[in-house]
């Protein structure tokens, strides 16, 4: 074989599809270039827990051998997945060393949809302690946004969205149980969709943080996002994205759901922007704000809590960090009080529904500031994280508790030279309206597709 064509991991994952289906490419090249990026870059970002080359290759070999090639609509592309989910002879750490360095022995349904259609997968991707972050920093280290170094990802999906935003791999497995793909999606310029309850296998963990938390993709353009989405969800015709085919109504909002948050100009400049352009695009875009979800709040975080809870029973409390802890003892408070009730989350997503009969969108932000810095917040309070997650990110968690699809979409890049983004809300059941609006949200204002990482670090050494 020649000489692999590094260029090919900067193409998104439809065009290196269509090259491995076409036999103009070999699966292995695709393999070679995202482990020689990888290799390039990761100990600076810290994206992967991870990473099994050989194996990868191995599977890119057999690959090209099916007489089905063609067919596969994920022919031969490298993904990443966040090491919550198992993947078969990977181990499952969830972000702690409390796990065992074992291997598993079975893929996780999603991770066996994405194999069936082709794809590889290349390693493994890092997360904060069981999941419970807007940021990724475990014991296992700090991961960085390929944006700036200095600044976080986001999480709980923090690795996933480093790794493609630095072009290690074209697309991302992740997970979002209060907004833990959004929120890495929009810190690292990614387009990122948490889908509706019941669209894409969940099975995370006990019982999928009751009910809150969902797997997904993240991805560099909507193409890529709607093709693995598809393929989570068994649903082919989610993978042909166009435009809206009508005029939509789209609420607009700025309004922070937690009382005294601020909201960062350049983030409020992203929404209004984003609003102007649908505006001008023909869309009937009102101001109006959603529902307040303060009075259902106790029934988010009683979740939030408790799923912690739920999930560390297998571990010793000693072995565990000190912020996880708290969330720990706090969840075993709402066990104890009865505070995780379906009723609460019924009557959310009520009102939700009524305000989705009067507006076929919301449009509002996904951060409320840009990247915060990336410290190891792992060895900090678990006040000091409440505190800090719910100023960094606290639009997203509120669609989670109601089981709607939301999806972070990136704007371009802001004066401080961060990218920005805004959240799109939809109705129950129209996932792919939030495809349709990213599509066109993407022709009338494209996006830089990855991290200038070279350029960041020629900066650094002038």
């Amino acid at each position: 074989m020649s000489n692999p064509r590094t260029d090919l991991a900067f193409e998104p994952a439809a065009t290196i599809a269509r090259l491995v289906q076409s036999r103009e490419v070999h699966p292995r090249e695709v393999v070679q270039a995202c482990l020689a990026r990888i290799e390039s870059l990761d100990a600076r970002f810290g994206a992967f827990q991870h990473v099994h080359g050989e194996v990868a290759l191995a599977d890119a070999d057999r690959l090209a051998s099916r007489r089905d090639l063609a067919e596969l609509p994920l022919a031969g592309v490298p993904i990443a997945v966040k090491d919550n989910l198992e993947v078969a002879d990977m181990p499952l750490r969830v972000g702690t060393r409390a796990t065992p360095a074992d291997p598993c022995g079975h893929d996780h349904e999603t991770v066996r949809r994405l194999r069936g259609a082709g794809a590889i997968v290349i390693g493994k991707t890092r997360l904060p302690e069981l999941g419970i972050w807007g940021t990724t920093e475990s014991a296992f280290g700090i991961t960085r946004n390929p944006w700036d170094p200095d600044r976080t990802p986001g999480g709980s999906s923090g690795g996933s969205a480093a790794a493609v935003a630095a072009g290690m791999v074209p697309i991302a497995l992740g997970n979002d149980g209060m907004g833990s793909i959004r929120i890495p999606a929009a810190a690292c310029g990614l387009f990122g969709i948490k889908p509706g309850s019941g669209l894409v296998p969940a099975a995370l963990g006990t019982n999928s943080w009751f009910g809150l938390a969902e797997n997904g993709p993240l991805a560099t353009t909507v193409e890529d996002a709607a093709l693995m989405l598809s393929v989570l969800a068994g649903a082919p015709s989610l993978s042909v994205t166009a435009p809206p085919e009508r005029p939509l109504r789209i609420a607009l909002s700025t309004r922070c759901p937690v009382p005294g948050v601020p909201l960062h100009d350049e983030l409020r400049a992203a929404v209004l922007d984003a609003a102007q352009l649908l505006a001008d695009a023909g869309h009937d875009v009102v101001p109006a704000d959603p529902p307040h979800p303060l009075p259902f709040a106790n029934a988010l975080f009683a979740r939030w809590f408790a799923g912690a809870a739920t999930e560390s029973r297998p571990f010793e409390l000693k072995k565990l960090e000190r912020r996880t802890v708290g969330h720990i003892r706090a969840g075993r408070v709402a066990e104890r009080l009865g505070l995780v009730r379906e009723r609460d989350a019924s009557a959310w997503r009520e009102r939700v529904t009524g305000f989705f009969a009067r507006h076929d969108l919301l449009l509002s932000p996904c951060l409320a500031q840009l990247p915060i810095p990336a410290a190891p917040r792992n060895l900090q309070s678990w006040i000091g994280n409440i505190i800090a997650n719910t100023r960094f990110a606290p639009f997203t968690a509120p669609w989670n508790l109601a089981g709607v699809p939301a999806a972070s979409i990136p704007t371009g890049v802001g004066p401080s030279g961060m990218p920005l983004s805004v959240q799109f809300v939809a109705p129950a059941g129209q996932d792919a309206l939030l495809l349709a609006i990213g599509r066109q949200l993407e022709a009338l204002q494209p996006w830089p597709r990855h991290a200038p990482v070279h350029a960041n670090e020629a900066a650094r050494r002038t």
